[in-house]
């Protein structure tokens, strides 16, 4: 429901826009990243007011840029950096200060912690952190587990919203009592449906890699870190190569294990099979191009390539966590197998790989998994509605 003010256009200029702080460590192609951007590029202009502030050198500063105000925090680092974080956090601190934004909407973990303390510290009326997975997961030591869990307890109570992509989230949190029930608003990821929808380009990538017409190709896409555990996505490819060698795979992405992975590949003898892209943009190109499409990923929020994939129509398999528990029905839509277990999940795609008929229904009701619920427009909309809600 559209405040009053908008109802009526004669009541827009009585109407006081409100100033909404977004705050993010890092501008990299991630899912968080993504969304942060759209928030400052889509909402409503004449009821909002954004500014982002960011740590430096991400490949999306120069986009960041054309859409909203942007202020770089050069100290403010994913890294766990003692003094970097003292300096990031008393640098946010007087920005917020001297801008006095009506809403903070922090995301990722490392801005979401200095990003709400800044904020409180600076007397900010409503505090919103966009939960897209936690930073801690069951395969740290337990020290630091736990660390990272008495700093996200600490931070939501400085917290109006906890805005989560998927229930398996939420129910996360409460097990380890970081918020309260009524904190926790659902938000699904908005997308850019339309450049799925539109795109005509054809499979390009398989002309890029010399494809033949009978090989097939299984696919990933996602920054080269320990989350998204790409070594188990070598192995796996590993395990189906020795039985089928008409199956390629590709990763599109890059990061700090690209040679931990390169050599992998050269210890399988892997090298023409197994392909690291580097960094695309031409997603809707990577996914059409694919036959399969498998995420290793030991923790997730929502992620963004798995709603881009089955909106592709592209039979997915993935390990069985946090967001992907939320869209994949095993079986009907895609697979789920236990993390870490890439004999099973080597299996699925052998199975996909063989039967045309599989692979064509689980097609059919991937593409049915994603409607409007996830389109930017949904997303933005809801935005808004809880920032109109919970301003104070």
């Amino acid at each position: 429901m559209e405040p009053e003010s908008f109802v009526n256009n004669r009541h827009i200029k009585n109407y006081k826009m409100k100033k909404v702080c977004t705050i993010i460590t890092k501008l990299e192609l991630g899912g968080a990243q993504k969304i942060a951007l759209s928030l400052c590029k889509n909402l409503n202009k004449n009821r909002f007011e954004t500014l982002l502030i960011c740590g430096c050198g991400g490949i999306l500063d120069d986009e960041a840029r054309q859409n909203t105000r942007v202020l770089f925090v050069k100290d403010l680092v994913r890294e766990l950096r003692p003094v970097k974080d003292l300096k990031a956090l008393f640098s946010i601190y007087k920005i917020l200060k001297k801008e006095k934004p009506d809403i903070v909407h922090t995301h990722s973990s490392k801005a979401g912690i200095l990003g709400r303390l800044a904020a409180k510290l600076a007397g900010t009326k409503c505090i919103i952190h966009a939960i897209h997975g936690f930073a801690f997961n069951d395969y740290q030591n337990k020290i630091k587990k736990y660390f990272y869990i008495l700093l996200e307890k600490f931070c939501a109570k400085l917290s109006d919203i906890l805005i989560v992509e998927c229930e398996q989230t939420k129910i996360k949190g409460l097990k380890y009592n970081i918020g309260t029930e009524k904190q926790y608003v659902k938000i699904n990821l908005g997308v850019e449906l339309n450049e799925f929808k539109n795109y005509s380009q054809g499979k390009l990538l398989r002309q890029e890699l010399s494809m033949k017409e009978d090989e097939m190709l299984v696919s990933t896409i996602g920054p080269f870190k320990p989350q998204k555990n790409l070594a188990d996505f070598i192995k796996i490819a590993d395990i189906v190569i020795r039985k089928d060698k008409k199956i390629k795979f590709a990763v599109a992405g890059d990061g700090i294990l690209r040679t931990d992975l390169e050599n992998l590949i050269k210890d399988l003898h892997l090298e023409k099979y197994v392909y690291l892209l580097g960094w695309r943009r031409d997603i809707p190109n990577v996914l059409y191009s694919s036959d399969i499409f498998l995420m290793t990923s030991l923790w997730e929020g929502m992620p963004v390539v798995s709603i881009n994939a089955l909106y592709c129509a592209v039979p997915m398999v993935a390990n069985a966590v946090d967001g992907q528990i939320d869209l994949i029905n095993d079986g009907v839509n895609g697979y789920l197998v236990k993390p870490l277990d890439v004999q099973t999940a080597a299996e699925k795609i052998l199975l996909l790989a063989k039967d045309a008929d599989l692979r064509k229904r689980i097609s059919s009701e991937a593409k049915k998994t994603i409607d409007f619920r996830f389109s930017t427009e949904e997303m933005i909309k809801k935005h808004e509605e809880l920032y109109e809600k919970h301003q104070h």
